[in-house]
């Protein structure tokens, strides 16, 4: 299964009395955010199903992405997407969804990096997981310790050199 990993774009700044989860992305966020869906368009990516963690941020990602993508599907919630999760919770929730050949995962840092390292094998690896990035995982093994492998990771600086 391919494993698309969609960190939010740039967020707008926390206010006095805001509750985190209802930050939305910034213009110039939405703008790189479609820069990088573009790039990733172009190199054939098409999910399956996409999971969104339930923040405004990461919906409007997720939101974004199907329109870039053309996605038709509906978006689906996944409680185990934000940012402090577990990644083995959230895998828990992912391999529900192994008959699917590609998923994108709507979801903020740190867990993306720590999904990332766990679905490598190598829970401990530090990945600096860029606002508006994906990396796409394959995942061959489904048990409790996933086995993936790294394919390879996109960020908005890369996709503004790359521009299609």
């Amino acid at each position: 299964m391919e494993i698309y990993l969609l960190r939010h774009g740039i967020a707008e700044d926390p206010r006095p009395g805001m509750n985190d989860a209802d930050r939305a992305l910034t213009a110039e966020g939405k703008k790189k955010l479609r820069e990088v869906l573009q790039v990733a368009k172009a190199a054939g990516m098409k999910p399956q199903l996409i999971l969104t963690s339930p923040y405004r941020r990461a919906r409007e990602t997720a939101e974004a992405a199907a329109a870039v993508l053309g996605y038709g599907g509906e978006l689906t919630p996944c409680p185990t997407l934000t940012p402090m999760s577990d990644p083995r919770e959230a895998w828990g929730d992912i391999k529900a969804f192994k008959d699917s050949e590609s998923l994108l995962l709507a979801s903020h840092e740190p867990l993306t990096g720590m999904l990332i390292g766990f679905l490598l094998g190598t829970p401990n690896l530090a990945v600096d997981v860029k606002k508006g990035s994906i990396t796409r995982v394959d995942v061959v093994n489904f048990g409790v310790n996933p086995r993936g492998v790294l394919r390879w990771m996109l960020t908005p600086k890369i996709a503004g050199v790359l521009k299609v």
